[in-house]
């Protein structure tokens, strides 16, 4: 992805809610076993495709704003900021932006800070002490940074072979990950044509 096409970070202004959530629930059996799906994304994601890859969009530090403060990452806290994109067979399935306070990058966990284009998900997963807070569900409208981005993908792609509707809201989740008592904070959205809206179940 070019430059030209979105400037980074895209950030996610979302209104998160419980899954428990009326909305939430109305929503079609595949996509809600996408979000609420507590395993790794990344290897779901990888058991549905021949190739899988990373696309790293942009890394920043920075202050945590109030809009993506918790409980356990605090206004003004200084944080590596990390987006990405996951591809299946070079078509983009996720947008990923994970908020890792610096103070949680230390110890083994620098490797963190440093990951390239390996899934963040991987390295977590692995990671015995792994634990997972409590997931939150939001939509994303036409017109979000998110849907601009999806929308500047979707002129890129020249592998999908179906038309892919961008003109309809998104969904992601996000959660808190406690690495050795370290929190990090990881949201993901589908972006059009990913496998968690298809109808039939993946």
């Amino acid at each position: 992805m070019n430059q030209d096409s979105i400037n980074f970070p895209v950030t996610l202004s979302g209104q998160w809610k419980s899954p428990n959530d009326q909305q939430v629930a109305q929503l079609p059996e595949n996509l809600k076993s996408w979000l609420l799906d507590e395993s790794s994304l990344t290897a779901r994601l990888k058991s549905h495709c021949r190739t899988f890859h990373v696309k790293v969009i942009g890394e920043v530090e920075q202050l945590c704003t109030a809009d993506e403060a918790c409980d356990l990452i605090k206004v003004g806290e200084p944080i590596l900021v990390r987006e990405v994109l996951l591809f299946c067979d070079n078509v983009p399935q996720v947008f990923a932006r994970s908020l890792l306070p610096l103070t949680s990058l230390t110890g083994k966990e620098v490797v963190l800070g440093h990951l390239g284009a390996q899934p963040l998900g991987q390295v977590l997963f692995n990671n015995p002490s792994l634990q997972r807070q409590a997931l939150q569900v939001s939509s994303f409208t036409v017109g979000s940074r998110i849907s601009l981005l999806a929308d500047s993908l979707a002129k890129q792609n020249t592998v999908a072979q179906t038309p892919i509707d961008i003109n309809k809201e998104l969904w992601g989740r996000r959660s808190i990950f406690i690495l050795e008592n370290k929190p990090l904070l990881v949201a993901e959205v589908f972006l059009p044509g990913a496998l968690a809206y298809h109808h039939n179940r993946y």
